[in-house]
């Protein structure tokens, strides 16, 4: 199946080991000496309102995706495996880290 990342922004990530949405995918992470796809990165849920930034983004390694179908993406994805993103929001503006 080919697909653009365009289309992989649309997809919504499902975690098949607990049934658990992680969200849509926001951006992609491509080795350049090797023009493929590492991993797809889901920013955190924001937190009140984005005032107080971000919760960690999601990052799932290209080997953890079982299916890319239609409307979803199913991964196996170990939740301890959160990663903490650059700062947003307002706490970017106030140097929150």
């Amino acid at each position: 199946m080919n697909c653009s990342i365009a289309d992989m922004r649309h997809k919504e990530v499902i975690n098949v080991k607990d049934g658990s949405r992680l969200g849509c995918v926001c951006d992609l992470e491509i080795d350049t000496e090797t023009a493929r796809v590492v991993a797809i990165i889901i920013y955190g849920r924001l937190r009140f309102f984005g005032l107080f930034g971000r919760e960690d983004d999601v990052i799932i390694k290209w080997q953890d995706i079982k299916v890319i179908g239609d409307d979803t993406i199913l991964v196996n994805y170990n939740s301890l495996c959160r990663t903490k993103g650059p700062p947003r929001g307002i706490g970017a503006i106030f140097g929150q880290k």
